[in-house]
């Protein structure tokens, strides 16, 4: 039994990239750390949130690279010289991704007691009618 592609249905043309994309969103690698939500928030918005407790913005970063938001979290560890009788709390790194289909864009990043929400939109696409000339060969 052969495995199903977008490229096999003759009717769907040009959906190879997408076919990539979902292979590549798939070995992402996204553990469950840190936790978040994804909200619809409009008709063409949404807003992802993580819980970032114990990070400062400067410990964060948001980037978009080939079509995926990347938004990585790098703590230092300040416990040079403290003794700790329980350790609970560990200076943890993550790398969180969500691939971005053609026409979201990345607005403004909000830290809020914790939170860290990134808003995104989509562009509304138009509706495009096009007349193709038929010539005589």
């Amino acid at each position: 039994m052969s495995k199903l592609t977008l490229g096999s249905y003759p009717h769907l043309l040009g959906f190879e990239q997408l076919e990539r994309l979902l292979e590549r969103s798939a070995k992402a690698g996204n553990e469950g750390y840190p936790p978040y939500n994804i909200e619809q928030t409009s008709d063409f918005s949404y807003r992802i949130t993580l819980a970032v407790a114990g990070f400062a913005e400067q410990d964060l970063s948001i980037t978009i690279e080939d079509r995926q938001l990347v938004i990585r979290g790098r703590q230092h560890d300040d416990s040079e010289g403290r003794i700790f009788l329980h350790r609970g709390i560990a200076a943890r790194q993550f790398q969180r991704m969500f691939v971005l289909a053609d026409g979201v864009e990345v607005g403004e990043a909000i830290m809020e007691n914790g939170l860290l929400h990134v808003d995104l939109t989509r562009a509304v696409p138009e509706t495009v009618v096009q007349t193709i000339n038929i010539r005589k060969g």
